[in-house]
């Protein structure tokens, strides 16, 4: 049990890194994030309507059309992209903050044990992706996220 990402969710985070790495203002074609990042055409077109629909990128038509990030990059996190093709983080309905709801077969939230040891993975699980952006990503800041240096280093 655990996270388990979507082929969507995936889809969605090569082709916003794709979009980051072009850098602020450059617009890139489905078709070549398609074909560059080995997504099909038009699943890649639902998923960046949902994304422009989320405000995270923007179209662009004409010549020099094409979709770019309507956020800096810096501001988008794994986390935010998860929820968004995927729903929950939560690896059990009663620690979803989104889409809370009491296990159907539990006596006890609070005495739980179940719970208590997957809270702890679904808390870590959370700090990591809403503290990772695509710049972080890019850039190659993995390693400092995991020993709480992160803040830190990016100060």
């Amino acid at each position: 049990m655990g996270l388990m990402l979507s082929q969507k969710a995936r889809y969605a985070l090569r082709a916003l890194l794709a979009m980051a790495e072009a850098g602020p203002g450059r617009t890139l074609l489905v078709n070549d994030i398609a074909r560059e990042h080995r997504i099909p055409k038009p699943f890649l077109d639902q998923i960046l309507l949902d994304l422009k629909h989320h405000g995270i990128v923007q179209s662009k038509r004409g010549r020099s059309g094409g979709y770019s990030l309507l956020k800096p990059a810096s501001e988008i996190t794994f986390g935010m992209i998860v929820r968004l093709m995927d729903g929950s983080l939560a690896p059990l309905p009663c620690l979803s903050r989104m889409a809370y709801r009491r296990c159907d077969d539990c006596e006890s939230e609070e005495a739980c044990r179940v719970r208590k040891v997957f809270a702890l993975v679904h808390n870590e699980t959370v700090r990591i992706l809403d503290g990772t952006s695509l710049t972080d990503a890019i850039d190659g800041r993995l390693d400092l996220i995991g020993n709480g240096q992160r803040r830190a280093a990016n100060r």
